[in-house]
């Protein structure tokens, strides 16, 4: 036991920080978010990404949602994201989602994931979730 303890405590002063096991597949998480925002990006890439792209980013056929939700943009605020994401645009190809059965509490903490990522406090990529405690 006393072996590990002063490896690990070797590779810290070494590298400045423990060795993480990391590879094209599990790459560290960028971001620590609380636990409602980190339930959105979760509804988000489940129910928005394949549309949308990874992490709001857009397709060639759907909208960046970052650049819509910030300041200017074509969503402003958190009401007309909630009714678009609802009523769906369904001229363009969105399916409305409350009609689907989307809960609205999975709605409002998807618009906190995007809107952090609109203003800038969260990057691209997989965030972590933080331990509340």
């Amino acid at each position: 036991m006393l072996k590990k303890s002063m490896l690990l405590a070797a590779a810290l002063l070494l590298f400045g920080a423990p060795l993480v096991a990391q590879d094209q597949w599990h790459p560290v998480a960028r971001d620590t978010l609380d636990t409602d925002t980190y339930s959105g990006w979760k509804s988000y890439e489940v129910n928005c990404a394949r549309c949308h792209g990874e992490y709001g980013v857009g397709t060639s056929f759907a909208p960046a949602l970052v650049a819509s939700l910030k300041e200017g943009g074509r969503i402003p605020t958190p009401e007309s994201f909630l009714t678009v994401v609802c009523a769906g645009r369904p001229e363009l190809g969105m399916p409305a989602w409350c009609t689907l059965g989307l809960e609205m509490d999975k709605i409002q903490k998807m618009y906190l994931y995007l809107k952090s990522r609109a203003d800038g406090k969260i990057g691209a990529g997989r965030p972590a979730q933080r331990t509340e405690g």
